[in-house]
């Protein structure tokens, strides 16, 4: 099972507060470990959410909003993907990471997809589309020529 791992934003993240050096050499302890149990898939820091923007869809309008977002509780400041054999497992991760903020902070697990998750909702021809789009990103890039 894969499992995205986000971080909560803060205030302090949103206003592009940097972890001290010390939680930064926590964490990247913490993210050695979880690639030498073979957990960790990919994982990043967001920028703060006034360096993005929200688009949102109506039917077949899109309107698009620049940030920053005032509802901090609700925004994402980092992730991680990693691979667990349960809920329960990506739990026990999460409880053993640093704390990743300066201030109280929150971890939210969500369980990712997969394509058997949706079965008979998939039919033979997306599911063969499904696996061309995963070799491909497990592949090298393509080239310009190629694209």
């Amino acid at each position: 099972m894969r499992f995205m791992i986000l971080v909560k934003a803060t205030r302090d993240s949103e206003a592009g507060v940097m972890p001290s050096e010390t939680l930064f050499a926590e964490m990247g302890r913490f993210n050695e470990e979880l690639a030498e149990a073979g957990v960790l898939l990919a994982g990043e820091g967001l920028h703060p959410s006034a360096r993005g923007a929200r688009v949102r869809f109506s039917g077949a309008n899109r309107h698009t909003r620049p940030g920053p977002f005032p509802e901090v509780d609700q925004l994402v400041a980092g992730y991680w993907i990693w691979k667990c054999d349960s809920l329960e497992e990506a739990i026990r991760w999460v409880e053993r990471c640093p704390n990743p903020m300066n201030e109280d902070s929150e971890i939210e697990i969500r369980q990712i997809y997969e394509i058997e998750d949706f079965g008979d909702h998939i039919t033979p021809e997306l599911r063969e589309q499904e696996e061309r789009l995963r070799e491909r990103l497990a592949g090298p890039p393509l080239s310009e020529a190629e694209a």
